[in-house]
């Protein structure tokens, strides 16, 4: 197991923004699998492989990279280290960073379901009050730990295990309708 660390970690110092967009895409995409198969009790031989390559796709392209872009304007602007810069930090995540990635979330897995603008609008309507509120209570407290304790280079890492959770929850709340 530690020959798979020291590996992540060599493509973490070589290609930082890469290995934080492949591993949130990943991560995005197992979080569909667990909601396909615990939450909405679908088959493994039904899943819908085409909505899990949806959420890899958000994760690797946009979600990914901008955590990965995010934390590092944090950490520039803001500070390293220390409890008022963890505060501070996670001031800013939650009411300047949240509420424009989640809208951007919609919007993008939206547009990959092949939904209308109109359709995108609705959904956003109906779905995303709950899921900001959602947001509000599970990621102030994970983003504490994560700006008080985790390294830079592992912000992004530690936040999409979490997210492996989260991102259960959006995929069925953002699930496509039948």
């Amino acid at each position: 197991m530690r020959w798979l660390f020291n590996v992540y970690e060599t493509f973490l110092i070589r290609h930082p923004k890469v290995t934080q967009a492949v591993q949130t895409g990943l991560l995005m995409g197992a979080g569909d699998v667990i909601s396909q198969v615990f939450v909405e009790e679908q088959p493994v031989k039904k899943l819908n492989y085409k909505r899990t390559l949806q959420f890899v796709t958000v994760g690797a392209f946009y979600i990914g990279p901008a955590l990965t872009v995010w934390y590092r304007v944090l950490d520039k602007y803001v500070g390293k280290s220390g409890k008022r810069v963890a505060i501070t930090k996670v001031a800013l995540d939650q009411i300047c960073f949240a509420p424009v990635c989640l809208l951007g979330f919609m919007v993008s897995i939206g547009a990959l379901q092949g939904k209308r603008v109109e359709e995108v609008k609705h959904a956003i309507k109906e779905t995303y009050p709950d899921i900001l509120f959602a947001n509000y209570k599970l990621w102030p407290a994970a983003q504490t730990i994560n700006f008080y304790f985790v390294p830079l280079q592992y912000q992004v890492l530690y936040a999409q295990v979490v997210a492996l959770f989260w991102n259960v929850y959006l995929c069925f709340k953002t699930k496509p309708d039948k």
